[in-house]
């Protein structure tokens, strides 16, 4: 049986995916060059942001998986 928490972070975690992959999707549509001008470096610029912060949110996970493993022992 699947706690409370478990649940709650299944439900709202699966939401928040589903935003940003929905978002994403958005920003894939400015790909479109007859709507759009851009340059390579523009292009770099938005998705190096991108994978900065998704890298700082994944470490925020991995810091709160660890806590448990990381407790001081003689």
């Amino acid at each position: 049986m699947k706690s409370e928490k478990r649940e709650r972070f299944e439900r709202v975690a699966s939401k928040r995916v589903e935003k940003i992959l929905h978002y994403l999707d958005l920003l894939g549509n400015c790909a479109n060059r007859s709507n759009y001008e851009y340059t390579k470096e523009d292009v770099n610029k938005m998705f190096r942001e991108i994978q900065n912060h998704l890298n700082f949110i994944k470490k925020k996970f991995e810091i709160e998986l660890n806590k448990d493993n990381q407790r001081f022992k003689f």
